[in-house]
């Protein structure tokens, strides 16, 4: 299945008010009973080796910070998909993510049927608070755009 880069559908605002960063992927799929849920959950059950070095190497070089490593926190949610909390469920819409000194994320998965063909949008919203939220997001960039594609083949399969 190909995953495509889309133009963001979100309100932006309504989600991460004064986010500087969004990007969408998607993907068409064939299972027309899959909700925001269970594809997010097919998103996140597992990562390619690659991106679980990746995200070690992370957790390792951010926690000296100060900074949250894998969604951690002392007032996270009991429920989360993979390391991030969620914020808001719908059957169509599943939103995501954690606040942080650095910057604030949010995941949104979106389950829709435009012309009759089912696919699953994954956008990606980022507000960065300073400087090392700048750095990190420069940094982490490159990967994020090899990741998010590579888990939206998972919802696919």
């Amino acid at each position: 299945m190909t995953v495509r880069e889309v133009t963001p559908a979100v309100d932006a605002d309504a989600l991460l008010a004064g986010a500087q960063f969004a990007d969408a992927f998607c993907i068409e799929i064939s299972d027309p009973d899959l909700d925001a849920r269970r594809a997010a959950e097919r998103m996140m059950a597992r990562q390619p080796r690659w991106a679980e070095a990746l995200l070690s190497l992370r957790n390792l070089l951010v926690a000296p910070l100060g900074l949250k490593t894998s969604g951690s926190s002392r007032n996270a949610p009991r429920d989360m998909i993979g390391i991030f909390p969620v914020v808001s469920e719908t059957p169509d819409r599943l939103i995501a993510g954690f606040n942080d000194r650095h910057l604030d994320f949010r995941v949104v998965v979106d389950v829709t049927t435009p012309n009759g063909v089912k696919q699953v949008t994954a956008t990606t919203l980022v507000k960065t608070h300073n400087w090392l939220g700048r750095t990190y997001l420069a940094i982490i960039m490159p990967f994020h755009r090899l990741i998010l594609p590579a888990l939206l083949r998972q919802v696919a399969t």
